[in-house]
């Protein structure tokens, strides 16, 4: 009997262990891809019989999909005896499938094709919306079944940070993995990574650090704010109550390519300007509380003012 020994790097161990949930997230050349594809390719081999589904939020063609990534792990796996592959799937050892779906256009219905399928790996999970992750998680639920998501932090918002990294389900494990994680970063990416690292720091530590998108490129004072963050001149502090707040306001405009109405509250405390989130949250909050009455209000109106109308008409037709 063979043994296959594949090659893990460390960050990646305890991702080995059977749960529920595994996540990873970082930025480019960490490696994750490949993990979760060789990790993939292992358990198909030693679990026979294993169905797994490959997940995007959008994949229109096979091309968008993670399957030359695991025809190549096969390959260099030197596997290929035992598994069989077609243009819309891969077939393993002992009757098992993997199979590659695009989940944006699925619907409840549809998406029971999945249940009895054990593990679902969700890559470029960034992009999967809350919708998506909402039919998925309970249609996986077979024996030992296993969720696995990579991706390239957005937002805080986006559904997957927001279940792995924000509620955080018990059991899960989590890891974050970056290009100094990954014992075979190639050279030609470490040139890429140096030259964003000088030529685009506005951009670096989403792209290479896995951390939140934090400015646009081509922003106004992108490159200050990410200087000042590099110096660690931007951390939490508290509002000093004796000291007033001012408000600064940028009027967005009205058209497509206008830019967004924008406000920063902040104190000035001796040479430092602070900015003042927890203010700002609450506006926000208020704001989007009283767009939300505003809008239940219109509809209410708008409502009531057609039963009228209808109300009316009735009463003209039968001359009351």
């Amino acid at each position: 009997m063979s043994i296959l020994k594949i090659p893990t790097a460390k960050i990646f161990e305890p991702l080995l262990k059977p749960a529920r949930y595994k996540g990873v997230y970082g930025g480019r050349g960490s490696g994750k891809s490949h993990f979760f594809g060789e990790l993939l390719v292992e358990t198909c081999q030693a679990e026979r019989g294993t169905l797994a589904v490959c997940i995007r939020e959008a994949q229109r063609t096979l091309a968008q999909s993670s399957k030359r990534l695991i025809e190549g792990k096969i390959a260099s796996l030197r596997l290929g005896h035992g598994f069989k592959l077609f243009s819309d799937k891969i077939e393993t050892p002992g009757d098992g499938l993997i199979i590659f779906r695009g989940l944006q256009d699925h619907t409840a219905e549809s998406i029971k094709s999945l249940e009895g399928f054990r593990i679902a790996w969700i890559d470029e999970a960034q992009s999967l919306s809350a919708r998506s992750l909402a039919l998925l998680r309970p249609t996986i639920r077979a024996k030992d079944s296993e969720l696995w998501a990579s991706w390239n932090p957005r937002r805080k918002s986006d559904a997957i940070d927001d279940f792995l990294r924000g509620r955080k389900p018990d059991g899960a494990v989590i890891v974050k993995a970056n290009w100094r994680d990954n014992p075979w970063f190639p050279d030609v990416l470490e040139e890429e990574r140096l030259l964003d690292q000088k030529l685009y720091p506005e951009r670096y530590d989403h792209i290479w650090e896995g951390e939140y998108a934090r400015a646009f490129e081509g922003a106004y004072f992108a490159a200050l704010l990410s200087e000042a963050r590099a110096q660690g001149r931007i951390g939490k502090v508290s509002a000093d109550p004796l000291l007033p707040l001012r408000a600064f306001i940028d009027i967005g405009g009205a058209g497509a390519a206008a830019d967004a109405f924008t406000m920063w509250i902040v104190q000035w405390v001796g040479s430092e300007l602070r900015a003042d989130f927890l203010h700002l949250r609450r506006w926000r909050k208020s704001v989007e509380q009283a767009q939300n009455y505003t809008f239940k209000a219109v509809i209410t109106v708008v409502a009531t003012g057609l039963m009228g109308a209808i109300w009316l008409g009735v009463k003209v037709a039968l001359g009351k």
